[in-house]
């Protein structure tokens, strides 16, 4: 990403986002690419994406629908039913129809943020992790998930998925089947990535 281009975003994101959102993607986007460059990942790929992550987090529901059905024209039930992950599949639209960039790897990583999938990529693992670890979180199991991110990305997003089940389940809420496919890939696949 050039400086022009991250001027150009920044604005966006602040033109969008509350001082706390918008300075969380900031901070995502540093670790995404501290992250990338530890585990062989394109760093400016990485700032991209984690600096657009949650770009439609703010936006009011009517707004993040209509984002959501221009690229997902049925989407299922379920995500309909849990308007708090909106934002990332309109994110992904919003990236790619009204910024116009077309890396699918990066709209993937916008994409998933919130509930990580199945045959994700470095990219998407590397943007994924860094919204559990950004300098900004404080929640009880951060720490250890930055551990493990900085020696073995499978290890911290075996602990990140975990912790989002374990999460939801004791709050009786619906869990993304994405999230669960994504956790049962991890972690019976072997090695780093």
């Amino acid at each position: 990403m050039t400086v022009t281009e991250r001027e150009k975003y920044t604005a966006i994101l602040r033109e969008k986002l509350g001082d706390y959102r918008y300075q969380h993607c900031l901070n995502v986007a540093k670790e995404a690419m501290r992250l990338a460059k530890i585990h062989g990942a394109d760093p400016k790929k990485a700032e991209l994406a984690g600096l657009l992550h949650d770009v439609m987090k703010e936006a009011d529901e009517e707004t993040q629908l209509r984002y959501l059905r221009r690229k997902n024209k049925r989407p299922t039930p379920l995500l309909l039913s849990l308007p708090k992950l909106w934002h990332a599949p309109a994110g992904a639209a919003f990236v790619e129809l009204e910024l116009k960039i077309h890396d699918r790897d990066v709209i993937n990583a916008v994409r998933y943020h919130t509930t990580a999938r199945e045959g994700m990529s470095l990219l998407e693992k590397i943007v994924y992790v860094a919204d559990f670890t950004s300098e900004d979180r404080t929640y009880s199991d951060v720490e250890e998930i930055r551990a493990a991110a900085d020696r073995d990305l499978r290890e911290a997003m075996i602990i990140a998925l975990s912790h989002t089940i374990c999460k939801f389940g004791k709050r009786n809420s619906v869990i993304h089947p994405d999230t669960f496919r994504a956790y049962n890939e991890v972690l019976l696949s072997g090695g780093n990535k």
